[in-house]
C-alpha cells in the first residue's frame, strides 16, 4: 500500500471518529465566543405569581409571609426592601421580587439551555481529569486531520496546485489579526 492510500484511509477514519465531537466543539465555540452578548449556559425564566395582598410590616415578617403564600423552599439566603411595600428574596441562583400591596411577585430562575450547557461544560474542560486527556487526544487527531487533509488530493487541486493558496490564506488571516490587534498602536 502506498503512502497516499494510507494517508487517505487515516484521514477518512479519523474524520469519521471526530465528526460528533467537532460538531459539539463548533457549536459550543460559537456560543462561548458571544458570552458577552448572552449566557450560553442558562436562560432566565420569569413568571408572575399572584397572591392575596399582605400588610406592610417589617422585612422579616413580610419575607416569612411571602415564603408561606408562594410556597417557597424555606427562608431566603437574604432579602431586601427597595420600598416599604416591595421586598426581594434571594435564593441560591434565583430571586423573587414582590409588591405585597398588589399581591404580585416576579420569580426569576435560571434554566439550563438544553445540550448547550453540557457542550460548553466539555468544551471548556470543566470535568478535568480523564476528560483533559481525551480532549488532548482529540486535539492531536485534529492536527492529524489537518496534515493528512493537505495530501488527500494531488496535482492542480492538491497542495502543489490551488491547495497551497488556501493553506497560505489560512495562515495569513490569524497572523494579520494578531499583528493588528496586538502590535499596531
Amino acid at each position: 500500500m502506498n503512502w497516499r492510500k494510507i494517508n487517505n484511509v487515516l484521514h477518512r477514519d479519523i474524520g469519521y471518529f471526530c465528526v460528533a465531537l467537532t460538531v459539539i466543539y463548533a457549536i459550543s465555540g460559537i456560543a462561548v465566543n458571544h458570552v458577552h452578548h448572552w449566557n450560553p449556559n442558562y436562560k432566565i425564566v420569569r413568571s408572575v405569581e399572584k397572591f392575596d395582598p399582605l400588610p406592610v410590616t417589617d422585612r422579616e415578617t413580610m419575607a416569612a409571609s411571602l415564603v408561606e403564600k408562594l410556597k417557597l423552599p424555606g427562608p431566603p439566603k437574604s432579602s431586601f426592601r427597595s420600598a416599604p411595600h416591595e421586598i426581594e428574596l434571594f435564593y441560591e441562583g434565583w430571586s423573587v421580587k414582590a409588591d405585597v400591596l398588589k399581591g404580585e411577585a416576579l420569580v426569576e430562575r435560571p434554566k439550563d439551555r438544553f445540550l448547550l450547557r453540557d457542550a460548553n461544560f466539555l468544551h471548556l474542560n470543566h470535568p478535568k481529569g480523564l476528560w483533559t486527556w481525551f480532549a488532548d487526544i482529540y486535539a492531536v487527531l485534529l492536527l492529524v486531520l489537518a496534515l493528512t487533509g493537505m495530501f488527500v488530493l494531488k496535482g492542480q487541486k492538491g497542495l502543489s496546485g490551488r491547495g497551497k493558496w488556501f493553506v497560505l490564506a489560512g495562515l495569513v488571516v490569524p497572523v494579520v489579526f494578531l499583528v493588528v490587534l496586538r502590535y499596531v498602536p
